[in-house]
């Protein structure tokens, strides 16, 4: 590739020994992982049961609360649908938060339609919700809190615990998308209280496609009604043929980031703070989100009006918003939320670092940035 990448919250390149991982699953060992009477089979499954184990690994959750699916969005759709319907007879409240990806925000709208009521948290102009509002929003219908752990456009990182805390002393299911959190930040699924989580592979050098659902299956059971059916797939959670290589695919990237994710995290952080430093002197320039609470790698920032950034995109990668709805023209729906003005927004980019990213790469961005 050409040109230079700072778009890694949007997707990752696949790291090499993800890539060696998978490949003898497309054409040497490719049997069918639910073909249990012969060798080919055998192989597959097992495989995809290690994958199971290495996700869970990550997270801290146990494999059997592992359900493999196409990626976070699905996983998303998978948890909201499921958990409404298996739960519909105890309430229809949701509560989640403005500045959700648009994932969940467009599952609540599609929920509403269905008989969902929906309350949507607000947010402080450093992205943060109120945890007092959060407790004032939950209704005794209330089924479902959900809360990302990090924000995919300005990296900013929710209080996860104290709003666990909430949910299980009401004895609501928390669900968090933790799509850009996992594989960037150490998460414990039980000591951070979480119930049910989303993520995808590509978001930390796995391939696109392949994603998670953890499910809770103790203290509290997490039941969800099935979206799909025609197999008894994933505990019947989820029928279909399991995508072998690209399972094998994000069990190694999650085994490689558990392993490596202190030394990344350091040198990653160093970019990122480089880069702002040398940014300082910049009149009129701002940094959106909060500074203390936030991802090692992201920093979406407000360039003064006068400042022609659009050009560089042509020598650079990096972002205005979401990467699923950066084709919309449509102002950031997380930057508006925090207050910031249409014309800001508009002069607001991300840029989201990897291990990947080189200082050398970091010190010609700045130069061109400064013209």
């Amino acid at each position: 590739m050409s040109i230079i990448y700072f778009d890694n919250n949007a997707t990752t390149k696949v790291d090499e020994r993800v890539l060696e991982e998978m490949l003898p699953y497309f054409s040497q060992h490719y049997g069918n992982a639910s073909s249990k009477l012969h060798e080919a089979g055998w192989i597959a499954d097992a495989a995809v049961e290690k994958a199971r184990q290495q996700v869970a690994n990550l997270i801290g959750a146990e494999p059997s609360e592992i359900i493999f699916t196409s990626g976070a969005t699905e996983s998303i759709n998978t948890a909201f649908k499921g958990i409404f319907q298996a739960y519909k007879t105890k309430g229809h409240h949701i509560i989640t938060v403005a500045t959700e990806h648009k994932a969940v925000l467009d599952t609540c709208e599609y929920l509403k339609e269905e008989g969902a009521d929906i309350t949507y948290l607000s947010v402080d102009k450093e992205g943060l919700i109120d945890l007092d509002e959060l407790k004032s929003a939950i209704k005794p219908t209330t089924i479902l809190i959900s809360v990302m752990a990090a924000n995919n456009e300005t990296g900013v990182i929710q209080p996860i615990e104290e709003i666990s805390s909430i949910a299980k002393e009401r004895k609501i299911i928390f669900f968090s998308d933790a799509t850009q959190y996992v594989g960037k930040s150490q998460l414990d699924v039980n000591d951070l209280g979480i119930d049910c989580l989303s993520l995808s592979a590509h978001k930390f050098f796995g391939p696109k496609g392949i994603g998670a659902l953890y499910v809770r299956r103790k203290n509290p059971r997490v039941n969800l009604v099935s979206l799909l059916h025609g197999g008894s797939q994933e505990n019947n959670h989820r029928a279909g043929t399991l995508n072998v290589p690209l399972i094998i695919g994000l069990g190694k990237a999650c085994e490689i980031v558990q392993n490596e994710m202190w030394d990344m995290n350091t040198e990653v952080s160093k970019l990122r703070a480089y880069f702002e430093h040398q940014l300082l002197d910049m009149e009129g320039l701002r940094i959106n989100g909060s500074t203390r609470y936030r991802l090692y790698n992201t920093s979406n920032i407000t360039f003064p009006s006068s400042l022609a950034i659009q050009p560089l995109l042509k020598k650079y990668a990096f972002s205005s918003g979401s990467a699923c709805t950066t084709g919309t023209n449509e102002p950031s729906h997380v930057l508006k939320a925090m207050g910031i003005s249409d014309s800001d927004v508009k002069n607001s980019f991300r840029f989201s670092f990897s291990k990947n990213n080189s200082l050398e790469e970091v010190k010609m961005l700045i130069k061109d940035l400064f013209g």
